[in-house]
């Protein structure tokens, strides 16, 4: 099994990072690929490979090859998955603690999974859990699928959304 894991290319996103090295010492069967463009955090463990900048092929390669995707909130990563078909995670980046400049990430998340396009959470206790479940449980994590067109439908959700 391989998890993709996207944390975008603006800034650190640590608190991700850590929950995953949190998640891959559970899971030591399981592989992690972390595209991660700047950290702080220590990764010990044999099963988590960081990855810089990632070209629009090599990201792919690895999107189109993991069995879950857990990412940041970015619209980029969960149109991605919905038109792959890929279940995603995300876990939106956090004004607060400044891991971001607002709380974009956060309406997006909130707004996304209330649509079921998404699983979002918004701790590191409540990724670790859900991924659990995920390997240990085989619980499905698919949301709804999309075409690579957006529906008249999701138009009008995201314009209500950012207007």
């Amino acid at each position: 099994m391989m998890i993709f894991i996207t944390t975008g290319t603006q800034e650190p996103f640590d608190r991700l990072l850590k929950a995953v090295v949190t998640i891959a010492n559970r899971h030591p069967e399981v592989k992690f690929i972390v595209q991660v463009t700047e950290t702080f955090v220590e990764v010990p463990n044999a099963n988590i490979e960081l990855k810089g900048f990632l070209s629009p092929t090599t990201f792919d390669h690895y999107f189109d090859n993991a069995d879950l995707i857990i990412g940041h909130a970015g619209m980029g990563t969960i149109i991605t998955a919905l038109v792959k078909e890929k279940p995603l995670v995300v876990i939106p980046r956090d004004a607060k603690l400044g891991e971001h400049r607002n709380d974009h990430q956060m309406a997006t998340a909130k707004k996304m999974s209330a649509l079921n396009y998404v699983k979002a959470v918004y701790s590191a206790k409540a990724l670790t859990e859900l991924i659990d479940l995920f390997i240990n449980e085989n619980i499905s994590l698919k949301s709804k699928k999309i075409t690579s067109y957006a529906s008249e439908a999701l138009i009008g959700e995201l314009k209500q959304l950012f207007s």
